[in-house]
């Protein structure tokens, strides 16, 4: 109850509130207050006696306030579970004392090595054969005398070691290709048989299995009749870390030179891209994009109308929504392309091939009106398209040689225009001459062209008017 009787106590509480207090008192205020506070209770009350009532009027009021027009505006996106350290950034350098036995991000008066991320792990092999992993710091001893130190990179497969190394049990000079997948960080692991004395003669390695041609010179004083030959590490597999290797020469040998670089041993990189999250990956996820050499270049097609040429790294990342077309590069290859021209509200086609060289740099190759988009584009040959469209009240639709088209013209050239009056849709059609693929991507049901996809045309401000959709 708001109301009672005043009691002795209340005085006595009142006589103690100093005069300036109760001078500042507003009783028409509290009057107010306290009404309001009768009015909330009665419709509190009434609430709890009309519940069902109570709750239609809540949710007709957040559909009335969250309703039209005030869609959500945040997306929605599917993510795949990131390695922190394959996405990390460069922001340390790393630094090599080889003769000491120092490696760190803090050794900046000793020879640099490369970019890194303060969360790497170090790969580092000594001339006595042994190797350890250690986490990058800013100074870290590793051993004395060091040959090769990089960033490691865990299970990566296509980096493979070439070493020929002094067996000191034996005297023999042995030659082992080998490739370090999974270790303990700190602990060493010697790459050699393990007898005393043993050394490195002769260490590389390669990012892409490389093997090279090196020239072996024996000593002087040697029995053998010829002291200096010739070895191609591409005659030897690769084998495990711990394998002792094959024996190049039992005849004592003085050093091992590089002498002609070589090719890849591995086979082609089998790549395939996420529609989902945007990545490429080797886990056969999504659509297969083709087996990469060394040199292949990646080629993306936005709805810009861009084109970008690309390094193969699996670490880059697009935006599925903005994509086209993502394909491997084909360097005497042509592009064939429909858009939307934004300023005369039409479609053009176009063939051109690909005059630029540089990597990483976007080129627009439609018009730069803000409401052009391009809808299709393929670098296959032989590809048809086929066109749906309206005439009057008749829907229509017709295949077309993108060949027959229009010929093959600069990539700054606009185009010809597509005569066919309300486009609904444009569908891509398997190609009469398709490149002969290998083998390789057959069994993996490549889907370069995506045949029988449709592409919805999205209209832009003022197609309405003109007819087009």
């Amino acid at each position: 109850q708001f109301y009672r009787e005043i009691t002795r106590e209340d005085i006595v509480r009142l006589t103690e509130i100093k005069i300036k207090r109760i001078s500042k008192f507003d009783s028409f205020k509290a009057d107010e207050m306290m009404r309001k506070l009768e009015e909330e209770l009665a419709q509190v009350e009434h609430h709890l006696a009309h519940l069902v009532d109570y709750a239609i009027s809540y949710y007709q009021g957040i559909l009335q306030k969250y309703g039209k027009g005030r869609e959500r505006k945040t997306e929605i996106r599917n993510f795949e579970t990131i390695t922190a350290t394959v996405v990390a950034a460069n922001n340390a350098k790393l630094y090599v004392n080889r003769e000491e036995g120092f490696i760190g991000h803090g050794l900046k008066k000793d020879e640099f090595v490369s970019e890194c991320s303060d969360i790497d792990d170090i790969i580092v092999f000594r001339k006595d054969g042994k190797c350890v992993v250690t986490k990058i710091q800013d100074k870290v001893f590793v051993g004395k005398d060091i040959i090769h130190v990089q960033v490691f990179n865990k299970n990566d497969d296509r980096m493979v070691y070439n070493l020929a190394y002094l067996d000191g049990g034996t005297g023999r000079t042995m030659v082992k290709r080998f490739q370090v997948m999974g270790v303990t960080r700190d602990k060493e692991y010697d790459l050699t048989k393990g007898a005393k004395n043993s050394k490195v003669h002769y260490f590389s390695a390669n990012p892409n299995g490389e093997a090279e041609i090196v020239s072996v010179f024996l000593t002087a004083g040697s029995s053998a009749r010829v002291k200096q030959f010739d070895f191609d590490f591409s005659t030897i597999d690769i084998k495990g870390r711990g394998a002792g290797g094959n024996i190049l020469s039992k005849y004592p040998v003085r050093k091992v030179a590089f002498k002609q670089a070589g090719v890849s041993t591995l086979s082609g990189l089998d790549l395939w891209y996420d529609e989902v999250t945007g990545r490429l990956n080797k886990d056969e996820r999504s659509r297969y994009l083709g087996n990469f050499a060394p040199d292949d270049l990646l080629i993306l097609f936005d709805k810009q109308g861009n084109y970008e040429m690309q390094n193969i790294e699996l670490t880059n990342r697009y935006e599925p929504q903005e994509v086209i077309a993502l394909q491997k590069f084909k360097a005497n290859g042509v592009v064939s392309a429909i858009y939307f021209d934004g300023a005369s509200k039409q479609f053009f086609v176009k063939r051109f091939s690909i005059e630029t060289s540089s990597i990483g740099k976007k080129f627009n190759f439609i018009s730069d009106h803000r409401s052009s988009y391009l809808a299709i584009v393929t670098q296959e040959e032989g590809t048809q398209v086929e066109i749906s469209y309206q005439e009057g009240k008749e829907k229509l639709s017709k295949l077309i040689d993108f060949d027959l088209l229009i010929d093959v013209k600069g990539w700054r050239a606009m185009g010809n225009k597509l005569h066919f009056d309300k486009v609904k849709n444009i569908k891509l059609i398997a190609g009469k001459k398709q490149d002969d693929l290998e083998s390789k991507e057959s069994s993996k049901a490549e889907e370069k062209l995506k045949p029988g996809t449709t592409i919805e045309l999205s209209p832009t401000k003022g197609d309405e008017q003109l007819g087009l959709f």
